[in-house]
């Protein structure tokens, strides 16, 4: 193993995992409080509002990342009248179609959880003379997300996966360099890099989920 080339190779391929980084903490930031929105739009008892969150839910999780992204970047320009004010920068659309997309999911993952805890929860607090939205801050939403957790886990690691997609829209990122680096070189090396990339940055993001999940067992 060249250790002299993976040196060399290594200050851009982090560079590609600082804007990997970026795009996750801002995703994750917004889809994690719009997906719970969702959740509340698909509980609703207003049905338009049900209507329109199942169909968002439909189409963004019935329809693949990678061509929501394309939408998004390429498409968006050429609608009728508005397409000239739907111009992104690269970056920017892929957090748009990062954030739409993740809120689906994780919308799901709410409801789960919300489905998990049982009706007697909502009448004692009830009883407890607490409002709903002291029942949903105090009661509901402290035991979904313990229940959602691990779900929540799993999908934080798909999305860090899932970043590899932003070549798709022009923004350079681990994969993008890593491609870059083997095409100039003929060696395949920076593949076997970016794995291990990819790896650390997950096993992280699983150890700081598994410690999160001890802390709210008690």
């Amino acid at each position: 193993m060249d250790f002299s080339y993976i040196s060399n190779l290594m200050p851009t391929l982090l560079e590609g995992a600082v804007t990997t980084t970026g795009l996750f903490l801002i995703v994750i930031l917004c889809s994690l409080p719009l997906g719970f929105l969702i959740t509340l739009m698909l509980r609703s008892k207003i049905a338009p509002l049900r209507w329109i969150a199942n169909v968002y839910v439909y189409i963004l999780r019935g329809t693949p990342l990678l061509l929501q992204l394309f939408f998004i970047y390429f498409g968006l320009p050429y609608l009728p009248v508005i397409g000239k004010y739907l111009v992104f920068e690269s970056f920017t659309a892929a957090v748009i179609g990062f954030v739409i997309n993740y809120a689906a999911y994780f919308a799901e993952i709410y409801r789960g959880g919300l489905i998990a805890i049982p009706k007697g929860q909502y009448e004692a607090a009830k009883v407890l003379g607490l409002n709903k939205f002291q029942t949903m801050t105090r009661i509901i939403v402290p035991q979904m997300v313990r229940v959602a957790l691990p779900s929540i886990t799993n999908e934080s690691v798909t999305l860090v996966k899932d970043t590899s997609l932003l070549y798709a829209v022009a923004v350079p990122e681990i994969l993008h360099y890593a491609k870059a680096a083997v095409i100039s070189s003929a060696n395949p090396t920076a593949f076997a890099v970016a794995a291990v990339i990819y790896l650390v940055m997950n096993t992280l993001l699983t150890l700081l989920f598994k410690k999160l999940e001890k802390k709210m067992e008690y």
